[in-house]
């Protein structure tokens, strides 16, 4: 069946980065997540799950070299983010 969700952008660009790096589609990654989801029976508030989870910057992940990716250059994605999520928290905003 189709149909047509509205994702936060951080959220969408975390999950095609991710499908790209596992080497998968999309649609066969939010599939699994949220079956997965469904499946289990922690309850958690889905605001705290949503930002937990690391996004990769302002960096498409079609412009990335996946192929070339190290856990390095990850980290230093990741940190990019938490960096600037940092920098607003000690700003107040």
């Amino acid at each position: 069946m189709r149909t047509t969700l509205d994702l936060p952008e951080s959220l969408f660009k975390h999950l095609k980065a991710r499908a790209a790096l596992e080497g998968r589609s999309l649609r066969d990654l939010v599939i699994e997540l949220v079956e997965r989801g469904l499946n289990t029976r922690e309850t958690v508030n889905p605001q705290q799950r949503f930002l937990a989870r690391p996004s990769v910057g302002g960096h498409s992940p079609l412009a990335l070299p996946v192929a070339k990716l190290n856990n390095a250059d990850l980290h230093d994605l990741i940190s990019e983010d938490d960096d600037e999520r940092a920098r607003k928290l000690m700003a107040g905003g």
